[in-house]
């Protein structure tokens, strides 16, 4: 999926806050595993993390999701969605240690249509017809790749990957030519998407990558 524009930070929802408090309330009380007044010093202190973590996915969301890609009433989403994705992830005894780059795991979890930027980098494979007539490559490829280590070389990320695994570096964007059988040639790395789309325009004038990249879902 693809955002045409940069998407306008919209004033976090506080039905949708309270949506994903009672979703994430009811997901602890279903887990067994864990008496969690003893995990958390107490009920209220309990009560403080489902809020105070109900309010950062908001707060995110507000700057990354794409909106103008969500066809669900948001509010009624979080409330149906947010409370099992988050505990599967980080157990109900986890809050505490929830911050953004949970955000990020559990919205892909959630398939939310997150958009790439500098600070938050998600998986991409986007390609581009090549406008530039002659040429050896037929369309480019804008690809997410992170490496392991220098001898093993990158690996695309993908959606089901986990974002900050600690035994990969950093995410990084890739730029390939594809020629008429489909090959692929490397261009270029770049740190981020509008760096190498910049690139990919600078090479062919008018090629119709979005200004606004989002995750890709199968």
């Amino acid at each position: 999926m693809t955002c045409e524009r940069e998407p306008m930070e919209r004033p976090a929802d506080p039905a949708a806050v309270l949506g994903a408090a009672v979703s994430l309330w009811q997901a602890c009380q279903r887990d067994l595993r864990s008496d969690l007044s003893a995990c958390y010093g107490g009920g209220d202190q309990w009560m403080r993390e489902v809020m105070r973590v109900a309010t950062l996915l908001e707060t995110w969301a507000t700057r990354q999701v794409c909106f103008d890609e969500f066809d669900e009433c948001w509010p009624y989403f979080r409330e149906d969605r947010f409370g099992d994705a988050c505990v599967d992830l980080i157990g109900a005894d986890g809050l505490a240690r929830f911050d953004e780059r949970y955000c990020l795991r559990v919205a892909l979890r959630l398939r939310l249509p997150v958009s790439c930027s500098a600070a938050v980098i998600v998986p991409l494979e986007l390609e581009a017809e090549n406008p530039v007539h002659g040429s050896a490559f037929r369309r480019f490829r804008i690809q997410t790749m992170r490496c392991i280590s220098v001898e093993d070389g990158a690996v695309p990320m993908t959606v089901d990957d986990d974002p900050f695994d600690e035994e990969y570096g950093r995410p990084f964007i890739e730029l390939y030519g594809v020629d008429a059988d489909g090959r692929l040639e490397h261009i270029a790395d770049r740190r981020t998407y509008a760096e190498a789309r910049e690139l990919a325009r600078r090479l062919a004038p008018g090629v119709s990558f979005p200004e606004v990249a989002v995750v890709t879902y199968s």
